[in-house]
């Protein structure tokens, strides 16, 4: 995912983004590690060698719950289809829930008996 401008409304005229006040090029660079972390994430459950735990799947749930606006973005993105400005609104407000949602379940599955 490349992900392109995410504006949001108050921000843009400081020239920071994201609840951490980031540049663009920075906020940029963050979500598409977050993306690609809860991607990863989502692999780790789905192809696991082992049954999943209530735990670990509750956390997945929550996870895909805390960045579905990102994940909208992205398939919008790659279907070349346009991207609202609410929708870049709801990334940049989401963007550290999902982070953290994806963190967790990161800690769960590698604390998780092998």
């Amino acid at each position: 995912m490349n992900v392109a401008l995410l504006l949001g409304c108050n921000t843009t005229l400081l020239g920071t983004y994201g609840e951490q006040n980031q540049t663009l090029e920075a906020f940029r660079q963050r979500v598409e590690h977050v993306f690609q972390l809860q991607n990863s994430m989502t692999n780790d459950v789905m192809f696991s060698e082992i049954e999943p735990s209530e735990t670990i799947l509750k956390a997945e749930q929550k996870m895909q719950k805390a960045c579905e606006s990102l994940n909208e973005y992205a398939a919008r993105e790659s279907d070349g289809l346009s991207v609202s400005f609410e929708l870049r609104q709801r990334v940049e407000q989401t963007a550290i829930g999902c982070e953290n949602a994806a963190q967790h379940l990161q800690q769960l599955l590698s604390s998780q008996p092998k």
